[in-house]
């Protein structure tokens, strides 16, 4: 389609109110989020691309798959979201989290930065930037944006944005997620919407353009506080496009799993929770899901074109908060990890297979954290979700 006409992106999204979704991590579950909420919202069919197929071709088919007119939402690769802009023209942008992932095909984080505020610099007057206030990258971006609606999410992972995108300067974070620029000043923006309370369940609107101020309960099925990040952000594109918060919310307490991951199978009576993890901040959110009960936690790492195919990222991952717990490195990279697991002090077995993993892990409840095209291959040996057919794509 794209060889035929080259401009098929445009003339596909030509007539429909186009939102786009991006970032380093989340932008899969988010984009199921923000299909789920416009839908209850607007009473519309709404095309999207769910199983990680992020690429052009993958939004143009996408696209031509589904009703013309329709609303999109869209997850785009973050590398690519600068090329995709002009002919997606957006009536609204995501701007999720910006860290180190697959490096052999990415630059250096910073350096997706400037293409993202570049792109920003661009967008007309009617498209409006919800960006995560709480990530420097992603703030010095989308502060180049002409409309912009600032969403605290919240930054687990820090290591890559201590540097400042403007000058270089060291990042200072204090509390609550604030953070300043000791350089240059470029500081945390002031927020339209936030996670509060206990367990972050909630969310808080300010007074002005979202209608605030106000309070909602998120009550998600998802697990972690990054999937509440995930629903705030989404619930900032439902009220600042004009629609009530209700339906919304109300659709994306329905959904339990995406695209495979949070998913839940069984082998060999072994039950097993499926969770993805690709680069060291997505670890970090991953640490706060499996908690400290100490049960036994299956890893799968591969390490293809999806993945990366460098995985020295593992030695920026703090495995030892693992240690004294039962562990199974799985996976084509399975040595790698089990390097990475000894000098981390984490006793643990090693099996190439990942069905003998999930056997080694003993019967009853399993954490099963595998990246990318680990986490595909095991939904297809289980015969469970997506994975019978493995998408294009860094998923997200």
């Amino acid at each position: 389609m794209l060889a035929v006409d080259p401009r098929a992106l445009a003339h596909l999204a030509q007539g429909r109110q186009v939102m786009l979704v991006s970032g380093t991590n989340g932008k899969t579950t988010t984009t199921k989020l923000l299909a789920r909420a416009t839908a209850a919202a607007t009473g519309t069919e709404v095309v999207t691309n769910l199983q990680g197929a992020n690429l052009t071709t993958g939004l143009a088919a996408a696209l031509a798959a589904g009703p013309l007119g329709a609303p999109a939402v869209l997850e785009v690769d973050e590398a690519w979201l600068g090329h995709v802009l002009p002919e997606l023209r957006p009536a609204a942008l995501v701007l999720l989290n910006l860290s180190r992932d697959q490096l052999d095909r990415n630059n250096e984080v910073r350096h997706v930065a400037q293409r993202w505020r570049r792109a920003c610099e661009k967008l007309d007057g009617r498209a409006v930037v919800v960006a995560n206030a709480d990530d420097p990258l992603v703030a010095w971006a989308a502060l180049a944006a002409p409309s912009v609606v600032w969403v605290g999410a919240g930054l687990g992972w820090k290591n890559d944005a201590t540097g400042c995108p403007a000058c270089a300067g060291p990042v200072s974070f204090g509390e609550g997620g604030d953070w300043k620029c000791d350089g240059c000043g470029l500081a945390r923006p002031s927020l339209d919407m936030w996670l509060e309370g206990e367990g972050a369940e909630v969310c808080a609107v300010a007074g002005g353009r979202l209608g605030g101020p106000a309070r909602y309960v998120l009550d998600l099925a998802l697990p972690g506080r990054c999937n509440e990040a995930n629903a705030a952000t989404v619930l900032a594109v439902v009220l600042e496009s004009g629609w009530a918060g209700a339906p919304a919310l109300a659709a994306m307490r329905q959904v339990d799993e995406v695209a495979g991951r949070y998913a839940r199978a069984e082998h060999a009576g072994t039950r097993a929770r499926l969770l993805l993890a690709k680069n060291p901040a997505g670890w970090a959110e991953v640490f706060d899901m499996v908690g400290t009960s100490g049960g036994p936690v299956v890893v799968a790492i591969n390490a293809r074109t999806a993945d990366g195919h460098d995985p020295s990222w593992l030695w920026d991952v703090p495995f030892e908060g693992l240690a004294g717990r039962r562990v199974v490195a799985t996976g084509e990279r399975c040595l790698d990890l089990s390097v990475r697991l000894h000098y981390a002090g984490v006793d643990h077995a090693v099996e190439r297979d990942l069905l003998a993993a999930l056997a080694a892990a003993a019967p009853g409840e399993v954490d099963v954290v595998a990246n990318y095209t680990a986490l595909h291959q095991l939904l297809a040996v289980l015969g469970t979700g997506p994975g019978r057919r493995r998408p294009r794509g860094g998923g997200g």
